[in-house]
């Protein structure tokens, strides 16, 4: 009989495992049966063109949604259609670490121009003590700065070196919603009154996202039983970027865009926001896990029997780029949050054993849910080496026997139409960049929008080295039990 322990291993290493053995599979298989790999490669390329545009129709049908919903004055709608809207708690959970006040205020600046009142939102603002004589530099700051213009300010400190948990960012928002609980439970708030936004310290909101987060909470029939997901935009910080982090940030957009419109398969990623209800109900946002933004979906999905969703925001919150001082810097920084993003493939071990344990959501749910993570995780790592690299090698290795065949004569010229037909997908991307590029700084030049658009060549070299590399790292680490940690991204502003 296999142990506990042992069970949850053998569940780890299935991704990567899956992973692995698609790209030598597909390796092995150009040699000893190149016929067999053409007609899959042919297959799996037709495949990809359809996802292209399956991809674009909802890329445009979000950014439709997107461009109606910051338009609208959702503030205004919130008071005219629910009159005790002020009943709603809004509250904001801010982890810091060792960012600079020139990353923090802008964040705490715009929730002040927000159409939604600063005086009906309560910040909780959460510090380290390992990095302690930073975090009381920045709540200095903010009371000098802010004092009095919020609801109230909660400031926590997470202790350092406490068991059962690893550093990072869930850790933090953990401490600081059981030390924000016993403020609320003192005031007596009904846990599904507290409208609840975790965010990251560089988050600057739209200045219709409270309002319109309001008026979907206040909407909806059972706000405690959804989270709500906000547009994520890495474009705070976007012109002065490298090249490569800023296909790799438009990326992250387009997939979120994407990701709105597709109910089926939504779940949280980085910033988010649910009631408190439902983070109390579920024991808090995950404390020793790196992937917390996403973890506390399944959480609550699970907690409910299936019986929780997320609900889309159209309104944006802008993030920074992962951008540093240097080049080299900088991508070694894109790299290290790309893997730690990847890393996210622990909600496979995750789901598998939760569903060993939970007989009460029905198998298609749980096979719904699995196949969206895991084939996520699998088109992340494999299907950029499998078009670009893989999907020649049956070409060039094939014998006299099948270079006489009329596939072999053909491929080539049917990829290349299958390649063209993909590439409108580059298209579709530079242009969507092009519309949700922030506003070209004085210090730029004119011409730089050229660049902008040139700088989605480079998309192939991206896609391999800073997207299947990054996956299959952290896949291979899970696989031989070797656990990342939380690498705090790097973000600085000029």
């Amino acid at each position: 009989m296999f142990s506990d322990y042992h069970r949850y291993r053998f569940y780890e290493i299935l991704p990567g495992l899956t992973i692995w053995l698609s790209i030598f599979l597909s390796i092995f298989l150009s040699f000893v049966r190149p016929l067999w790999m053409i007609y899959f490669i042919l297959v799996f390329d037709v495949y990809w063109v359809l996802r292209v545009v399956y991809f674009s129709f909802y890329l445009f049908l979000s950014w439709r949604r997107f461009r109606k919903a910051i338009k609208q004055n959702w503030f205004e709608k919130l008071k005219a259609e629910f009159l005790n809207w002020e009943k709603r708690k809004n509250i904001v959970f801010l982890p810091v670490y060792n960012e600079s006040w020139e990353v923090v205020k802008p964040t705490l600046d715009s929730f002040l121009n927000s159409s939604f009142p600063a005086s009906k939102t309560y910040l909780v603002v959460s510090g380290e003590e390992r990095k302690i004589e930073h975090w009381q530099g920045i709540q200095k700051l903010i009371l000098e700065n802010y004092s009095g213009l919020f609801a109230d300010i909660v400031f926590c400190t997470h202790p350092a070196d406490l068991q059962d948990e690893i550093p990072g960012k869930g850790s933090n928002i953990h401490w600081a919603e059981w030390e924000f609980k016993k403020y609320a439970d003192a005031r007596g708030w009904d846990y599904v009154d507290m409208i609840t936004s975790v965010f990251d310290i560089d988050t600057i909101v739209h200045p219709e996202y409270f309002a319109h987060l309001a008026y979907l909470y206040n909407s909806h029939p059972r706000p405690d039983r959804s989270s709500f997901q906000p547009l994520t935009l890495y474009n705070n910080n976007l012109w002065q970027s490298p090249a490569i982090i800023r296909i790799m940030a438009f990326g992250t957009s387009f997939w979120m865009l994407f990701s709105l419109a597709r109910l089926d398969s939504l779940i949280t990623f980085s910033s988010h926001s649910m009631s408190f209800k439902a983070i109390m109900d579920c024991g808090g946002h995950s404390k020793d896990i790196v992937s917390e933004d996403s973890r506390i979906f399944y959480q609550c999905w699970l907690r409910y029997g299936g019986d929780y969703e997320v609900t889309p925001l159209y309104i944006p919150v802008s993030m920074d780029t992962v951008r540093d001082d240097s080049w080299w810097r900088s991508l070694k920084n894109l790299y290290l949050q790309q893997r730690r993003w990847a890393w996210g493939t622990e909600h496979i071990p995750y789901l598998l054993w939760q569903f060993h344990k939970n007989k009460t959501i029905p198998w298609t749910k749980k096979v719904a849910i699995l196949f969206h993570e895991w084939e996520g995780k699998w088109s992340w790592a494999v299907v950029a080496i499998l078009i670009t690299i893989v999907g020649r090698l049956p070409l060039w290795v094939a014998g006299n026997e099948v270079r006489q065949s009329a596939l072999f004569f053909n491929a080539p010229n049917i990829l290349e139409v299958l390649m063209t037909l993909a590439m409108l997908g580059l298209l579709v991307s530079a242009v969507m960049s092009m519309l949700i590029l922030p506003g070209r700084p004085g210090t730029h030049p004119r011409h730089h929008y050229l660049f902008m658009l040139l700088q989605w060549l480079l998309l192939p070299i991206s896609l391999i080295f800073f997207s299947s590399l990054p996956c299959l790292d952290a896949v291979t680490h899970l696989m031989f039990g070797k656990y990342l940690g939380f690498n705090v991204s790097v973000k600085k502003r000029s």
